[in-house]
């Protein structure tokens, strides 16, 4: 069974499968907060599986579908088709490539919209012809979400899943516990790092305690120092 892991009161991790990326394998992650009105807001919703929605449902009603970049929407559709009446979200990029989905509108980009606005804030990064992302801090945990804004592998998982020759090409690209970089590509992809300097300013001034990316080890307290880290070739 697919387990809800509390972080804090009213936000929940999601473990999944790995999915392949070019060839690697990656974790996948989910998270999952109770919104004020009782609603969920669901983040890259991982593979459909009816022991997650059962759990789900116990929780509370799922409204939120969230997209926070054009990588994270394998499975949106699956789970819109099991909650027509949920609101599915995602930056312009995502709905570009999606045109299967209904999207609402705005596309997500700054601000939040009105429906979790006083309880989720966002930081949009842009300015890479690569890819954009929206990150997410719930401000009661004080939780920072990021997809692919950081990836975090540790040596047990690349030892297990990654061949031996890619190692140290992780190692090397930083994606790995100690520091928690974005990928390689997208760093290079940025050809005016203003819009990156005001948003890492905007992050560390939210002073997170936790950190969760899609991909990768969490961060569970001390989320300012990782951030600092994870932030550092900005």
């Amino acid at each position: 069974m697919t387990e809800l892991t509390a972080i804090a009161p009213d936000i929940w991790l999601v473990e999944g499968d790995c999915v392949s990326f070019y060839g690697f394998p990656y974790p996948t992650r989910s998270v999952v907060v109770r919104l004020a009105d009782g609603g969920l807001w669901f983040w890259s919703p991982l593979k459909f599986d009816a022991q997650l929605k059962a759990a789900l449902d116990e929780l509370g009603e799922v409204r939120h579908l969230v997209s926070p970049n054009k990588l994270h929407h394998l499975f949106m559709g699956d789970w819109q088709r099991r909650y027509p009446q949920a609101h599915t979200w995602g930056p312009q990029s995502t709905i570009d490539k999606r045109s299967d989905i209904t999207f609402d509108r705005p596309a997500l980009s700054e601000p939040a919209p009105e429906e979790w606005a006083k309880e989720i804030e966002q930081v949009w990064i842009h300015g890479s012809p690569f890819m954009d992302e929206v990150l997410f801090f719930h401000k009661a945990s004080r939780t920072l979400i990021m997809a692919d804004f950081s990836e975090n592998f540790s040596k047990t998982f690349l030892k297990r899943h990654w061949p031996f020759w890619a190692r140290p090409i992780a190692s090397l690209w930083k994606i790995v516990e100690g520091f928690g970089y974005a990928p390689l590509e997208w760093r290079l992809s940025f050809r005016d790092k203003s819009l990156l300097r005001e948003a890492k300013a905007r992050l560390l001034a939210a002073d997170p305690e936790n950190v969760v990316m899609a991909h990768g080890v969490w961060q569970k307290g001390k989320g300012r120092a990782f951030l600092e880290r994870a932030l550092a070739w900005i």
